[in-house]
């Protein structure tokens, strides 16, 4: 037996219940793991209040994890009892002591990359991999702008793009967050809840704008992010840390030609090919210093609902690990 968090209906941080189970047995192509470090992101909290439909309740909540090969199933080739490994998946599930994967989604952990980062890093990671590198590709030529800068993907983002070379403007919503996305290279930080930001990104760019637009907010920055982008330039709208952004009539990209994308990483990394060479280009960066882990909050796998309350309530900066 080992225990989980589940929940039976969808709603508020109280549904997240910290119960007991029967330890999962795994079938053909697959491997049962031990977690050892647990990631916690905003698509957990869509998916616990239901916003994104990826679980069957009863379930457990959350998409990444690292932890311990303990056994394989039938067919599973590559893998040992005893190696470390970490996965990102579309099944939530990891939000628990042990559980089944397949084998084909697990990414070995190079010696040099600790469970603690694996976990924090490779949603966030190699979303941030993907969206500087697939959906748009950035340069040094470029000015961007990051959304919620000092956020877990925000800080990542920004720090890659300054590695890039390119010019980062950073949005943040308070003097104490600026500080932070200063420090992972924002060029300019521009405190939304004190600035109107269209405006000052126009001061900074000369009236032109910005070529690529990042927006993990969602419902309360698009129209800014509209207003801010430069003319043939690309806004991508990655996430909905405001809620959802309201239907959008296509004809208001039209004066500035703007090209406007909604993507998540999961596409990305379907082929194993894919995810493995993703993995490594975010182990490479770790490795080079250009994006660091910045775990700031902790918290045991059975308070995971206050793990959600801090998010949501955007206490924390960096990444949020759950410890078994």
């Amino acid at each position: 037996m080992s225990k989980a968090i589940i929940q039976t209906d969808k709603g508020g941080p109280e549904v997240l219940e910290w119960r007991e189970r029967e330890d999962p047995t795994p079938a053909e192509n697959e491997v049962s793991l031990r977690h050892t470090a647990i990631g916690v992101n905003f698509i957990d909290i869509y998916v616990r209040e239901g916003a994104y439909p990826m679980m069957t309740l009863p379930g457990t909540p959350g998409m990444e994890a690292a932890g311990v090969v303990e056994s394989l199933g039938p067919g599973v080739e590559g893998l040992k009892v005893g190696d470390r490994v970490a996965y990102v998946t579309t099944a939530p599930g990891s939000y628990s002591e042990r559980r089944v994967m397949p084998a084909d989604r697990l990414v070995p952990l190079p010696d040099d990359i600790s469970d603690d980062t694996a976990a924090a890093l490779m949603l966030k990671g190699m979303t941030v991999e993907r969206l500087l590198h697939k959906t748009a590709v950035a340069t040094a030529n470029d000015t961007i702008l990051i959304h919620a800068a000092a956020g877990g993907v925000g800080l990542l983002l920004t720090a890659w793009a300054k590695a890039i070379g390119a010019t980062v403007i950073g949005t943040v919503g308070s003097e104490a967050k600026a500080q932070l996305a200063a420090d992972a290279g924002a060029d300019h930080v521009v405190v939304s809840t004190k600035e109107d930001v269209a405006e000052r990104v126009a001061e900074i760019t000369g009236g032109k704008g910005c070529r690529l637009i990042y927006d993990g907010v969602g419902k309360d920055t698009f129209e800014t992010s509209l207003k801010a982008v430069a003319k043939f330039g690309h806004l991508i709208s990655f996430g909905n840390a405001s809620g959802a952004v309201p239907p959008v009539n296509i004809a208001v990209l039209a004066p500035k030609c703007i090209a406007l994308s909604r993507p998540q990483v999961f596409p990305y990394i379907a082929d194993r090919a894919d995810l493995l060479e993703t993995a490594e280009n975010l182990f490479a960066a770790i490795r080079k210093g250009i994006v660091r882990s910045d775990i700031n909050q902790t918290f045991p796998l059975a308070e995971a609902a206050e793990a959600h309350r801090a998010l949501a309530a955007r206490r924390t900066t960096g990444q949020i690990v759950l410890h078994p």
